[in-house]
């Protein structure tokens, strides 16, 4: 994120804490003493439980990364029929988190030939909220029912963004596409950073193809035979094992403070705000309880694009506003609401031009309204909206139990990779910097 950004959540957090505050009947230093203690606990005990599972979804990630190449993705991306969706889905599902990462990823996929709906569509979407750490950390944090949800969500939300490319004019999809084409930047092959040919001096001739990178530690990090090298003969090598170690401390790079926030706010809600507060919000339904979840469903997104927080970080806030009150389909459209919160919507104005940007975000906003809406009936008339009282948040504790060894072993597994990283770094010659978010 942004300094920018940092400014506006830490102008947030304030607002959280003075309307605490005044709506709160206890002391000022009893307040703040207690806010601060649950502030702590809570953030810390949500990382402790969803330590193993950001582990174990980042290299997974990373793997699809590093052994990928987005042309493979990109050839089977060209329609716009279930079969395409169904493929775009699929490698968003098994590949970034990043918010950031995925926009860029599907630009490019998009400017190779991908249709606006299995790129920037399913493709997108999934990459985002599909995958498959943020699936762990909803099913830890709110149950099996959440994460059912998020998928029966997440392929709605797939198909009405189809079908609103459809009425989307093609002047306006291929506006788009030769405006994300006069990007004339390259993707590092060994860092995945994006790189300007014409301002690079660090360039590798293999085959009969120009490869460019961002610095020359990254040029001499990089073997060019592992261009053209299999999944499979990636999967067996040590090389490839590095790739998926440099790959996944880039995802870690660009996401962990997504992640921090998330937990801190979601702490500062639960620490803060004083119950009185969420009972005169969430009042419940005056005209009816479908009308009662619309509108909330609409607040939930609204609510999703002014924290910034985006992708998995976004979980542990959800997860407050469901004990607090926020109904079921309303924190779906919460969580589905981080493809627009304002930098991303920046990014889509960059890429793609004004006018495909403003329809994009509308696209994704009302879809992400709509899918709440819709999953939230279904699932009443079914009878599989759980009692929030039985979401994880309300009963987390740092115990020796299988969380205890779940987490050793993501340890064991992160420095291990991490371990990979730096040395395959040392005997190349390159100097761990660090990179930018997209």
């Amino acid at each position: 994120m942004e300094r920018r950004d940092y400014l506006i959540l830490v102008a947030f957090a304030v607002l959280i804490v003075a309307g605490g505050a005044i709506a709160s009947t206890e002391p000022l230093d009893t307040y703040l003493l207690t806010g601060a203690e649950e502030t702590v606990r809570t953030a810390v005990e949500m990382a402790w439980i969803t330590w193993w599972a950001l582990v174990l979804g980042f290299a997974i990630a990373g793997g699809v990364e590093a052994w990928l190449s987005e042309d493979d993705i990109s050839q089977h991306l060209e329609g716009s029929g279930v079969r395409e969706l169904g493929t775009g889905a699929f490698f968003g599902f098994v590949s970034s988190s990043c918010s950031y990462s995925a926009i860029a990823t599907a630009k490019n996929l998009f400017k190779k030939g991908a249709s606006a709906a299995a790129a920037l569509g399913a493709f997108m979407f999934a990459s985002t909220n599909l995958v498959i750490e943020i699936g762990f950390v909803i099913w830890i944090l709110l149950g099996w029912e959440f994460v059912a949800a998020n998928f029966v969500g997440g392929v709605l939300l797939i198909g009405l963004m189809a079908v609103g490319f459809r009425f989307v004019p093609d002047e306006i999809v291929e506006s788009a596409r030769e405006h994300a084409s006069d990007d004339t930047t390259v993707r590092d092959p060994n860092c995945g950073m994006e790189v300007d040919p014409d301002e690079t001096e660090h360039t590798i001739e293999y085959e009969g193809t120009t490869y460019y990178f961002c610095s020359a530690s990254c040029k001499r990090g990089w073997d060019p035979e592992d261009a053209d090298t299999t999944v499979v003969e990636q999967a067996t090598s040590l090389s490839g094992w590095r790739a998926l170690a440099d790959k996944q401390l880039k995802e870690w790079g660009m996401l962990w403070d997504e992640i921090a926030v998330g937990f801190v706010f979601a702490g500062l809600i639960a620490g803060f705000v004083p119950d009185a507060v969420w009972q005169s919000i969430f009042a419940g339904p005056i005209v009816g309880e479908y009308t009662y979840v619309v509108w909330t469903a609409v607040l939930g997104a609204v609510v999703g694009i002014v924290t910034f927080v985006c992708s998995v970080g976004n979980v542990p806030f959800g997860a407050i506003l469901w004990t607090r009150g926020l109904p079921f389909g309303s924190v779906l459209a919460y969580i589905y609401a981080d493809l627009v919160i304002p930098p991303i919507m920046q990014a889509y104005r960059e890429y793609y031009g004004a006018t495909f940007a403003a329809v994009l975000s509308a696209m994704i906003f009302v879809a992400a309204v709509v899918t709440g809406v819709a999953v939230h009936i279904a699932f009443d008339l079914l009878g599989l909206i759980p009692d929030p009282a039985s979401a994880t948040v309300e009963r987390i504790s740092i115990e020796l139990n299988y969380k205890a060894a779940l987490n050793v072993l993501a340890t064991v597994g992160f420095l291990g990779l991490y371990y990979l990283h730096r040395t395959g770094g040392n005997e190349s010659g390159h100097d761990g910097h660090a990179h930018g978010s997209d």
